[in-house]
């Protein structure tokens, strides 16, 4: 991912510690002396990919509870009630769970809009991943089961930075809906004094948001559907970046983000899965397909949704959503080894084709989900190895995940008896 048609088939990839060291045709690679004497690990008919970003995650533990209903009914009825009921414990168990099925898929940095963000952090260094913690602050009548402008300062004054600055927290806001203008105004100053970006969820409003100061080079803006000509503009004259996720647009009939236009007015857009209630799973490269066919059939235009593009924004574009694209996103020496490799031997993978026929890209796209993700490195460290992780017990993640949402549940119920 570092240029149009960027692709060394066959390639290798040095890497020594936490760094890419080198990367290039096999032969280069193994002639390099650096290489003397290191490990190999054959990825033969594989795809070797940066790791994927999901800049618009929530952890949860409502899969498939909450379901045909429109956004609004959504929440009323479902998401703002579990918010209530939840725990510290319940959180950390829903991060980890969560944190685990994105490694497992290939997703080596997560943006997480969540509460009781310390055990958001804890988890994520459990696991491996790489994330950034945003809290859910809202500060409108009748929301205090959400975060606050002070636990979301508790937050970065205990975990701005965490696990060798792998984990960091950033300043969040709900919705326009859930918080006041001066919630906006605290957060802005927050960020300001702690360095951080600032994550927000929107369908329309882009105006809004402007007039309120919050748009800027280290703003990212989740969904942005209902935008117009103008709006692009601003986000791109500002610098906003946009966490596009398709999947929870459509099951949410909330509608078609102007992806094209976005990218050709100079928004950077990075690729989202949201919450794993309205997705209903957070397998990116999964995202990929959708996030295309969803510009084609909404557009009418087969040219738009090309795999290099979106296979950009699941990558290096979600790596500059989040700021890190200075440190991952692509395949380049220097920057950390945040790897995935994608076995290609299945029978929807086939055929592989090589030269002016080479297919890979379309693979990855189309055809390939997490289920073929072979192995995962964040930071040099191997996370998967063999489709087989190495940091977390599977049963006893899914145990835990299944203990926490049961107590979830009948905490709610409990709730809603009062």
């Amino acid at each position: 991912m570092v240029g149009a048609g960027a692709a060394l088939d066959p390639g290798s990839v040095l890497i020594d510690g936490d760094s890419i060291l080198a990367v290039g045709p096999v032969a280069a690679v193994d002639a390099d002396p650096r290489s003397a004497g290191a490990s190999v690990v054959d990825a033969t008919g594989c795809a070797v990919v940066p790791g994927l970003h999901n800049c618009h995650l929530h952890s949860g533990l409502l899969r498939g509870t909450a379901e045909s209903m429109s956004l609004w009914d959504w929440l009323r009825a479902y998401v703002d009630p579990a918010h209530r009921a939840l725990t510290p414990e319940i959180a950390k168990a829903a991060s980890v769970h969560c944190y685990a099925e994105s490694v497992l898929a290939g997703t080596t940095s997560v943006m997480d809009m969540w509460r009781f963000m310390e055990g958001s952090a804890a988890a994520a260094g459990e696991i491996g991943i790489r994330a950034t913690l945003v809290p859910y602050v809202a500060d409108a009548e009748g929301s205090d089961y959400f975060e606050s402008i002070e636990s979301n300062r508790a937050l970065l004054e205990t975990t701005r930075t965490a696990f060798d600055g792998r984990v960091r927290s950033w300043v969040g806001l709900e919705h326009l809906f859930y918080c006041t203008p001066a919630c906006f105004e605290a957060a802005l100053g927050l960020a300001e004094e702690f360095d951080t970006g600032l994550h927000i969820h929107s369908s329309e409003s882009i105006e809004e948001f402007f007039n309120r100061g919050i748009l800027g080079e280290r703003t990212v803006v989740a969904h942005c559907v209902w935008l117009d000509d103008r709006e692009i503009q601003l986000l791109a004259r500002t610098g906003t970046a946009v966490a596009h996720c398709p999947c929870s647009n459509m099951k949410l009939s909330s509608g078609a983000a102007r992806i094209g236009d976005m990218l050709r007015a100079g928004v950077t857009v990075g690729l989202g899965s949201d919450g794993e209630k309205e997705n209903n799973n957070l397998d990116l490269l999964e995202e990929m397909k959708f996030a295309s066919l969803l510009q084609k059939v909404s557009t009418l235009d087969p040219t738009t949704g090309d795999p290099a593009d979106i296979l950009a924004m699941a990558t290096i574009d979600g790596a500059r959503t989040l700021g890190l694209d200075g440190v991952t996103g692509s395949l380049e020496p220097g920057k950390r080894a945040d790897v995935v490799v994608v076995d290609l031997s299945g029978l929807h993978t086939t055929p592989v084709l090589h030269g002016r026929d080479f297919n890979v890209a379309a693979h990855l796209v189309f055809s390939a989900s997490g289920r073929d993700v072979r192995d995962v490195w964040v930071d040099g460290r191997r996370l998967v190895a063999g489709g087989q992780p190495t940091t977390f017990d599977v049963a006893t993640v899914r145990a835990s995940a299944q203990a926490a949402a049961e107590e979830l549940f009948a905490r709610r119920a409990a709730l809603e008896s009062h």
